[in-house]
């Protein structure tokens, strides 16, 4: 079986997916960072849900990139997952 790292390296070969790609990078990370944040309480999207008053389908729109979260939701989430936000600017 392929593995979706496989598949992705591969597709990042093809410049059109490269550029759609780098340019959610971005989306990548924030639901990457929901997930880790999540996980690190040993918490499953449905007891997050319920500590933020939320449906776990909101949660898993919000990892899967499907649905950007706001500032004030991932205030919400970094208080439910007992985690500090911290958002920074970088030199690129």
């Amino acid at each position: 079986m392929t593995k979706i790292s496989q598949l992705h390296q591969k597709w990042l070969k093809d410049a059109e997916y490269k550029t759609a790609y780098e340019g959610m990078a971005m989306e990548f990370e924030i639901a990457s960072a929901i997930i880790a944040a999540r996980t690190q309480a040993g918490l499953t999207q449905e007891e997050l849900a319920q500590r933020m008053r939320a449906k776990q389908s909101q949660i898993a729109r919000w990892e899967s990139g499907e649905q950007n979260a706001t500032l004030k939701t991932l205030k919400r989430i970094a208080e439910a997952t007992g985690t500090n936000l911290k958002i920074s600017f970088e030199q690129y």
